[in-house]
């Protein structure tokens, strides 16, 4: 019976010191959410909302803002660029008014990076504005920098690529 107990408590511990150091993610089966997930989730929303909506140019600088000025985008289709206006120009004329991104439920993972800011990782769907069908899917990691409080995305990897079934 001591034992039982003992195991009981230690399944309590090592559940709170998960929480505790931050390890975040959310998955579809699992889900650990803590202050640094919540804020990463709600600029990653931010950021594409304002993205999904840039043939308005002030949506477009509301997304031009969120990136640092020498941001690095590494798109395994479209090659890298490595500054946030190049990363711009490709979304201006490859994407605003073309398409909307949607982040797939579930899959958006965060980690801390100790003294720096997030990492945030998971996958994302684009979908035609014309038609609505969403045919393309991909994997993506952003970097998030917290400078005295405020995020900016220093890195953007978006990868994998493929019809979406």
């Amino acid at each position: 019976m001591k034992k039982r107990i003992a195991i009981g408590y230690i399944k309590i511990i090592a559940a709170s010191l998960l929480l505790l150091c931050g390890g975040v993610f959310a998955a579809e089966n699992k889900t650990f959410v803590t202050p640094l997930f919540d804020t990463i989730a709600a600029l990653d929303a931010d950021v594409f909302d304002a993205f999904n909506k840039c043939s308005d140019p002030a949506q477009l600088q509301k997304h031009t803002d969120y990136f640092v000025s020498d941001v690095e985008f590494y798109h395994d289709n479209g090659g890298v660029t490595w500054s946030r206006d190049s990363m711009i120009a490709n979304t201006k004329k490859n994407a605003c008014g073309k398409f909307s991104r949607e982040i797939m439920p579930g899959t958006l993972q965060v980690f801390p990076i100790k003294g720096y800011g997030a990492i945030a990782q998971g996958s994302h769907r684009f979908c035609q504005l014309d038609t609505k069908t969403c045919d393309g899917i991909a994997e993506f990691v952003m970097i998030w920098a917290n400078t005295d409080g405020a995020w900016k995305i220093t890195r953007v990897l978006s990868y994998g690529h493929r019809a979406a079934k």
